[in-house]
């Protein structure tokens, strides 16, 4: 769920497992290093210059450091003969979707699931997107692939399931598929304050507002109703940014 190795690394992480009281002290040293380093640019003008879930923004148009977005892109991308062994491994199976061909009945049935959606207002594509990747059983990285973290693309996700961050990807590339601009989609990398745990959800810019799709909730909101949620750093194809705010900052109305 957190970028590879660096100074931002230690800094994000230790930003969702550190007291909150601690948090603003480490999100000020870890932006001024971030700009140092990368020419970050507090965004000050943006298309969409409203605030996510009320916090304040510094943007980076590049992605490098995370190491694990790249990946999961790579590995989305390339032809199917080429791909790594999950989804090579789904070519000329039997077409029970029992075991490994789950993922190749997955992906069947999200391109059908795709279709349907074609055409449909923004906001019914977004909650039916929501609910149809929420059906999906979670399972944490450390269960599911043997290491703290992975990033998963659709495919893996249709075959083993997966934790918040691998919803909100599958999301992602959903809405993609259906024509929503990635430049109005983010993933964000959360703390949620009432379960004391990192989180990911998926942001979407809609008239103004952004909202919200979440694993845990079936419903899409806007972040304006949501007050416990504490966005460290968010992702699309066109740049991060890195969230600070108050602890009891009152989200915009």
């Amino acid at each position: 769920m957190f970028p590879n190795s660096s100074l931002q690394f230690t800094a994000l992480v230790s930003l969702l497992t550190v007291s909150v009281s601690a948090h603003a002290e480490i999100a000020t040293s870890t932006t001024q290093q971030i700009v140092a380093d990368e020419g970050v640019e507090t965004v000050k003008a943006a298309v969409k210059p409203i605030k996510l879930l009320g916090s304040g923004e510094i943007r980076s148009r590049s992605t490098k450091s995370f190491a694990k977005w790249a990946e999961m892109w790579r590995r989305h991308n390339l032809p199917r003969s080429e791909s790594a062994p999950v989804e090579k491994s789904l070519i000329a199976q039997p077409r029970s979707c029992r075991g490994i061909n789950a993922a190749k009945c997955g992906l069947d049935a999200w391109n059908k699931f795709i279709d349907s959606q074609q055409g449909l207002p923004l906001i019914d594509m977004l909650r039916s997107v929501n609910l149809y990747m929420n059906r999906s059983r979670y399972i944490v990285d450390p269960v599911n692939w043997g290491i703290p973290d992975y990033w998963e693309t659709p495919a893996e996700f249709f075959l083993r399931n997966g934790d918040c961050e691998d919803y909100a990807i599958s999301k992602y590339v959903t809405l993609k598929r259906l024509g929503v601009d990635p430049a109005t989609m983010r993933l964000v990398i959360l703390q949620d304050e009432n379960l004391r745990a990192a989180h990911a959800v998926l942001a979407v810019y809609v008239d103004g507002e952004y909202m919200i799709l979440d694993n845990q909730v079936n419903m899409v909101i806007s972040d304006t109703k949501i007050r416990h949620y504490r966005p460290v750093y968010s992702i699309n194809e066109t740049g991060w940014w890195l969230h600070h705010r108050r602890r009891f900052t009152k989200p915009r109305n």
